[in-house]
């Protein structure tokens, strides 16, 4: 079971990676392997149902609208977000479904998606997709949305296949102590380790490559944040700040010292609201691990390019090569996913993550960098996802902020110290699975408790 730094870091659109990203995946995945089976074209039905979170907050998320699109044919890394809205209303004012964009079928949105009040066992994250001819069912699959984009069948989940991916690494580490063995045994950085492992799959060229192409990502989702205004969509009428935030800091009649911490702080602070406002209205971005917490990263990152005079491209492959080893091991050990064990798997994990890259492209010895993601994590333990509405709007957008402040901090931190701490950075995962193992079914994407509840709509 091997993962790639591109199996964290995926280009997908908002709002949510395992409640859209994950479903449209799954239904291109499905629609394919009709087509593969000749039977794309005896389709005259396909019914989807939708179970537990994907039920629950699945309206607020898009995901009955994700598993339309990944019907179509269409993937969360190539679709024109611009265009989504339009084809939606195209489908339910035609009641026409057009699978793989080839072959038309009727298509009821009140009869063939259906939300159910109920969960199946393998993951709270389920949906089923089945498809009928004229003489009866052609296929039938359930597939589930473990987080950050990542899916699985039902024969995968039988077999208790997590990743299908079977690469035999120069360098396998399951857990951190593994991972800094490998580190001191070799005379190893964590980035170094990991971009041996990455040449499994492609060339140095094409990981460099790749990784800048990511980051460019990035850097356009933080530019549309601060550029577009206005209302996020779902109902709450949440404002976007990113804009007003902006010229607020631009306004040279205000105290900016750009020097400052205070200031570096704010704009740490902008570059997340950013992202994840374009999120929350459904925009282009990167999964870092997963959307709900896809503003901590490029806003950390974003923060060493902007205020280290040294920093450049050399920098940005090795904070991603870092940053991707420690979300690979919340991802083996735990879970990156909300719906599985709250928000601490989400933020937390991209909070360990965002501060691991960070310690790496400051010097950063392998156990200082095993420290500041310990510290990152630990202080995001028992974290709740408790969206409003059923929304990635609160408390999401400025929990990405705050946890993006706090992985700088642990960094700071680690940095103090010579990589001895108390607690390991394997316990700390450890103690996030069992966390969310214990917590409440309604602290897990479901928004039938905390802010969720407490909070009037307007």
């Amino acid at each position: 079971m091997a993962l790639s730094v591109f199996d964290l870091f995926k280009i997908g659109i908002g709002p949510s990676s395992s409640h859209t990203v994950g479903p449209m995946r799954a239904a291109c995945q499905f629609i394919e392997r009709l087509n593969k089976a000749s039977q794309l074209h005896q389709a005259v039905r396909i019914q989807v149902k939708l179970y537990g979170s994907l039920s629950a907050t699945g309206v607020g998320h898009g995901t009955d609208n994700a598993v339309l699109l990944g019907l179509m044919g269409f993937k969360p890394e190539t679709i024109d977000t611009e265009q989504v809205n339009d084809i939606i209303e195209q489908i339910k004012s035609r009641h026409v479904l057009k699978l793989n964009n080839e072959h038309e079928i009727a298509f009821s949105y009140r009869d063939d998606v259906i939300f159910l009040q109920e969960s199946l066992p393998w993951h709270p994250n389920a949906m089923t997709l089945t498809a009928w001819g004229t003489h009866g069912e052609l296929d039938s699959d359930t597939f589930y949305s473990v987080g950050g984009g990542f899916i699985v069948n039902q024969q995968q989940a039988k077999e208790g296949v997590l990743v299908d991916d079977e690469t035999q690494l120069p360098y396998p580490f399951r857990n951190a102590a593994g991972l800094l063995s490998l580190c001191k045994t070799h005379r190893l950085s964590v980035s170094q380790l990991m971009m041996e492992n990455e040449k499994c799959w492609r060339s140095e060229e094409q990981i460099r490559t790749k990784i800048l192409s990511i980051w460019s990502v990035m850097q356009q989702c933080v530019s549309n944040g601060i550029k577009n205004e206005g209302i996020l969509p779902g109902g709450l009428r949440v404002k976007r700040r990113a804009h007003q935030f902006h010229q607020s800091l631009l306004d040279v009649n205000k105290p900016n010292m750009i020097t400052s911490t205070l200031s570096a702080m704010e704009w740490v602070n902008l570059f997340a609201l950013a992202v994840n406002e374009e999120n929350a209205a459904g925009g282009r971005v990167v999964t870092a691990p997963t959307n709900g917490a896809a503003g901590i990263i490029p806003a950390v990152l974003h923060y060493y390019m902007k205020f280290s005079p040294q920093a450049d491209e050399e920098d940005v492959i090795k904070f991603f090569l870092s940053a991707a080893a420690v979300g690979i091991l919340c991802k083996l050990n735990a879970s990156i996913s909300g719906a599985e064990v709250g928000c601490q798997g989400e933020v937390g994990s991209a909070c360990a993550m965002a501060a691991a890259g960070l310690a790496e492209v400051l010097g950063a010895t392998p156990e200082q960098l095993e420290n500041a993601a310990e510290i990152g994590l630990e202080h995001n333990l028992g974290l709740t996802c408790d969206p409003v509405g059923g929304l990635v709007q609160v408390p999401c957008i400025e929990r990405n902020a705050i946890a993006a402040v706090k992985a700088i901090n642990a960094v700071q931190i680690a940095l103090r110290g010579d990589g001895s701490h108390f607690v390991s950075l394997d316990k700390v995962i450890r103690t996030m699975k069992d966390t969310g193992k214990d917590m409440s079914e309604k602290y897990k994407e479901t928004s039938l408790g905390g802010l969720a509840v407490n909070t009037i709509e307007c």
